[in-house]
């Protein structure tokens, strides 16, 4: 069995395993906790009230954060050539049709994010079974298929955040990062839980919210307790 290391185990000091904090707290506790030598990611976890395998239940979609994420993105644009132009000019880091499918099929991945028009959905699910596992496939649920190029590019550049539960009904997103500081991290974390709540389905039955923690990269994972996150939305 794998042992933390001595950073590690300082973080974690003796707090109560069982402890539950309120968002402010949580957040707080896991920056002022850091101790990488780089600038670590800030995570949620959200465990939900949801059965995924009821397509009414599903919670997906994307947010644009406040504060972006602090780091490069890099993005690829399914489009035929009368839309290459607009890619270019957003920001794309990569763009073309059958071109770009055939580089994929052929092992590239050098890319964090995808964006295709409707009228390469087609071509694109040639290429499915691989962009899928990995995170990558446009959806047309988190705005990623689209026509408007130009606003999609941009949007994930800024930092947009797409977001969904998985089979146990977890869901996992970054927040930013350490150097971001609590109040801008508390800004995205508010921006991805007022979405997140406003995504309940009517058909989910007991609590919505069940339980949620905050770590860093490499750190102890802070539990939150559910109750107050309501309150903190209504700050």
């Amino acid at each position: 069995m794998s042992k933390h290391g001595k950073r590690y185990r300082n973080a974690v000091g003796d707090r109560d395993n069982a402890l539950r904090v309120t968002v402010e707290d949580g957040v707080k506790v896991a920056v002022e906790g850091a101790f990488a030598k780089f600038d670590e990611t800030v995570d949620v976890a959200i465990n939900l009230g949801v059965d995924p395998k009821y397509s009414d239940q599903m919670i997906r979609g994307a947010v644009n954060m406040p504060n972006g994420l602090g780091k490069k993105v890099r993005v690829a644009v399914f489009c035929k050539t009368e839309k290459e132009a607009e890619a270019k000019e957003a920001g794309a880091d990569y763009f073309g049709s059958d071109e770009l499918v055939e580089k994929i099929q052929g092992g590239w991945l050098e890319f964090d994010k995808a964006v295709a028009t409707p009228d390469m959905m087609a071509v694109v699910g040639k290429i499915g079974r691989v962009l899928g596992p990995r995170g990558l496939m446009p959806n047309a649920k988190t705005g990623t298929v689209t026509m408007d190029v130009s606003k999609a590019v941009t949007e994930l550049k800024a930092g947009k955040v797409e977001f969904k539960v998985d089979k146990a009904g977890v869901l996992h997103a970054p927040i930013g990062k350490v150097s971001f500081g609590s109040d801008k991290l508390l800004e995205n974390l508010k921006a991805l839980l007022d979405a997140i709540m406003r995504m309940k389905p009517s058909s989910a039955k007991g609590t919505y919210m069940k339980a949620m923690a905050v770590a860093t990269t490499m750190g102890p994972g802070i539990k939150i307790d559910p109750l107050t996150v309501k309150r903190f939305l209504d700050a």
